[in-house]
């Protein structure tokens, strides 16, 4: 199956962190289903996963509460030729979830939604520079922050050139780009935190560096949305974006993204206003019903069940046992968790502790032996005691295997090569 996928899709799959070389060779090649945290490859091996659809499964697969209310849309169609109803009442259902906002817009990924925060701030603010932060991983396919990286291939240098980068918790890097670029900087964008939380007043300096320069605060709430609070990481940081984007965990798997607003800069892409009219976030399928009817089942058991709380409590449970496993060998330095409980993270290093994607390799093939499939430590509201217990287990073993390969070489221990960052120039 895997060479057919290379001979049919570029990379053999359609998301890139998903692809095989972001795996060990013995990893499974293809999922078939999904129920809870669970999930069973096409050759029937079941693994508890803690990547839960790139984090957009925060409920768990096949929640059935929003599977049935998908299904229930879908019976009355899923497109039509003017607005449905269900569009003003997950707006209305939205808002109220997200407080702050005046506006918002739905589509399907975030990387639309990303970029239709940029296209808005350019419109709103008549500059041309985007500021964005360059310790933080992704924020779009489009060409303004591609173009910004490794993989840069395909992109007029002119468009790359209009992207510029400054540090996470260093606002002298941002405030020189405003110094060296007078006027000119159109929006400032950043997730509020990603495993490494932000320095006391570096949030608030942003913002109000922002409101005094004339930028647009856009902040992407892809990850800490549905996962840091019910209400965003704005809400737990003190912080007012102009604009934020949501996706992930709003639908929980199901494919839909948001971006919202400031009315006077959101209205910019409606029908109210006698300026130049903003081209935003209109797709074929941009409010696809059944997807709608998903997000509102979503943000209304986010409110009826206490989800964050959960994941904040399993999370913090992982963690510990996790810790435990690594004082008890001596891995302080050279496996390491990060992050919030409700979003983690694992650092592997080599001996000299330096950061190692062999290491990393060798982790993933070792928990995958043991049942598990563990790009990152992120839990769900599925992920239950005797899951997370089992889980802190498998670990032990694997990171026993980890610290010989730590004595003896790694070599000795992984089959195949190594895993590789997705962002690099070649192959």
């Amino acid at each position: 199956m895997q060479a057919r996928a290379h001979a049919l899709i570029p990379g053999g799959a359609h998301t890139y962190a998903k692809g095989d070389d972001q795996y060990p060779v013995l990893a499974p090649g293809f999922l078939a289903r999904g129920k809870g945290c669970h999930v069973w490859d096409v050759d029937g091996n079941e693994f508890i996963e803690y990547g839960m659809g790139l984090r957009a499964v925060t409920l768990g697969h096949a929640y059935a509460p929003v599977v049935e209310a998908a299904h229930r849309q879908m019976l009355l169609g899923e497109n039509y030729t003017r607005p449905a109803a269900i569009e003003l009442d997950c707006a209305e259902q939205f808002l109220s979830l997200i407080e702050g906002f005046d506006m918002v817009k739905f589509g399907k990924n975030g990387s639309d939604a990303t970029t239709a925060a940029v296209r808005l701030a350019r419109a709103y603010t008549g500059r041309d520079l985007i500021a964005r932060c360059a310790d933080q991983p992704f924020f779009s396919v489009d060409d303004w922050f591609i173009g910004d990286t490794a993989m840069s291939a395909g992109i007029p240098k002119a468009i790359q050139e209009l992207t510029l980068q400054f540090r996470y918790n260093n606002i002298d890097s941002l405030r020189s780009l405003f110094e060296q670029n007078p006027g000119r900087i159109a929006c400032v964008v950043l997730e509020a935190a990603t495993a490494v939380e932000p320095e006391p007043d570096f949030l608030r300096s942003v913002q109000e560096l922002c409101r005094s320069e004339g930028a647009v605060f856009i902040l992407d709430e892809m990850i800490t949305g549905f996962r840091w609070h019910n209400a965003g990481a704005k809400r737990v940081y003190g912080i007012s974006p102009d604009l934020s984007t949501f996706g992930k965990g709003m639908g929980n798997g199901f494919s839909v993204s948001a971006l919202a607003g400031r009315r006077d800069i959101m209205e910019l892409g409606g029908l109210q206003h006698d300026r130049e009219r903003v081209f935003l976030l209109s797709t074929t399928h941009g409010a696809e019903t059944h997807s709608l009817a998903a997000a509102i089942e979503t943000m209304q058991t986010y409110r009826r069940d206490n989800v964050i709380e959960y994941l904040y409590r399993q999370g913090e449970r992982l963690r510990t046992g996790i810790n435990r496993a690594i004082d008890s060998l001596g891995l302080k330095g050279s496996f390491e968790v990060l992050g919030r409980p409700s979003n983690m993270v694992y650092a592997t290093r080599d001996q000299s502790q330096q950061p190692s994607q062999a290491f990393r390799a060798l982790f993933l093939q070792e928990t995958i032996r043991r049942g598990l499939i563990m790009p990152s430590l992120v839990v769900s509201f599925s992920h239950s005691d005797a899951d997370i217990d089992r889980t802190i287990e498998a670990i032990g073993e694997a990171l026993q295997v980890y610290r010989r390969a730590l004595e003896d070489g790694v070599e000795r221990y992984l089959i195949g090569r190594p895993v590789k960052p997705v962002f690099r120039k070649f192959n």
